[in-house]
């Protein structure tokens, strides 16, 4: 086995890197909750989502000739205003290419930062990004499958850890494995004795089946596009982030469609958090299980979330 594709080196350096653009989120107690829960309020970026901390510092680590002509990423949102507001900090363009139904709040998000975006159905979108690419001359920036990428991600758990003593358990979402594989390679090298859990809705636990069976399994896209996690809906895992979440998570658990509702109401009314549903897998997995984890650091992802989506979680009863 070669060297890791990415070290808390790293992500040490990632964080030297982005200080002066990102935001160093709170990391807040949960008392509304049981057991010993602590949230690290990712909603509370200026894009609302963790993810700009893998942008910037993937567009600052190009080579100034590049980065002067552009960007491009395919993303179904959160990556994808990441990576417009990245650009649009240092004066590149960037073009976003989105899934044909993607979230109108998402879309209406990227083009108010200034970016192209390009409409793709789902399974193409990879393909569309090479094109522009290839034509434009732009550096490809994949949303979570890219080494500067994921050590960005790892940075807000130096944040938890800085903050907080004694955590038992980080709990991660999961998507294409960016976040917790950039946590996980930040938390085994300073904490080994805290646990890092993924959470995965049940309708596309594709993360889970690959951990459990030693290899990358891809789901179908039908199923995974069921899910209200929209930013979860990646069918397989990255080539790079795999091999990290091997080497660095403990588990990964999945929760049903009701309980990550739940979740995002929880949030909005207890803890008064806006938490987009993949944003709020983790606290599901606290809620399911509170005494489970220990004194448990549940990562909320981010907030960017369809309005129609909130106003049917916060229907539900309290």
């Amino acid at each position: 086995m070669g060297a890791p594709a990415v070290t808390i080196d790293d992500v040490v350096a990632a964080r030297a890197r982005i200080a002066g653009d990102v935001v160093r989120t709170p990391l807040l107690p949960a008392s509304w909750a049981p057991g010993d829960l602590w949230l690290k309020a990712e909603n509370l970026q200026p894009i609302g989502a963790f993810k700009l901390r893998g942008a910037l510092n993937a567009i600052g680590r190009l080579h100034p000739d590049d980065r002067a002509r552009g960007v491009v990423t395919h993303s179904s949102g959160n990556h994808g205003q990441a990576i417009a507001w990245a650009a649009r900090a240092v004066g590149v363009p960037a073009v976003v290419v989105m899934p044909d139904g993607a979230m109108a709040v998402k879309v209406e998000a990227i083009r108010r930062l200034g970016a192209e975006i390009v409409m793709a159905p789902g399974e193409r979108r990879e393909i569309e990004a090479e094109a522009v690419r290839a034509g434009r001359g732009m550096t490809l920036i994949p949303p979570f499958d890219h080494a500067d990428v994921i050590a960005g991600q790892g940075t807000l758990a130096l944040e938890a850890l800085d903050d907080l003593d004694d955590i038992d358990t980080v709990l991660v979402p999961i998507g294409g494995g960016g976040l917790i594989s950039g946590v996980g390679v930040a938390v085994t090298s300073l904490s080994p004795r805290t646990r890092v859990v993924g959470v995965e809705p049940e309708l596309a636990a594709d993360a889970r089946d690959s951990l459990a069976s030693g290899r990358r399994v891809e789901w179908d896209a039908r199923s995974t596009y069921s899910t209200i996690a929209d930013g979860t809906r990646t069918p397989v895992v990255g080539e790079i982030t795999f091999p990290l979440i091997q080497a660095t998570v403990d588990e990964i658990v999945t929760v049903s469609e009701d309980e990550i509702l739940a979740a995002v109401a929880v949030l909005a009314r207890r803890a008064h958090l806006v938490a987009e549903p993949s944003g709020a897998l983790s606290v599901a997995a606290h809620l399911a299980a509170p005494g489970r984890y220990g004194r448990a650091v549940a990562v909320l992802s981010g907030g960017n979330i369809d309005p129609s989506v909130l106003a049917r979680a916060l229907a539900l009863p309290s």
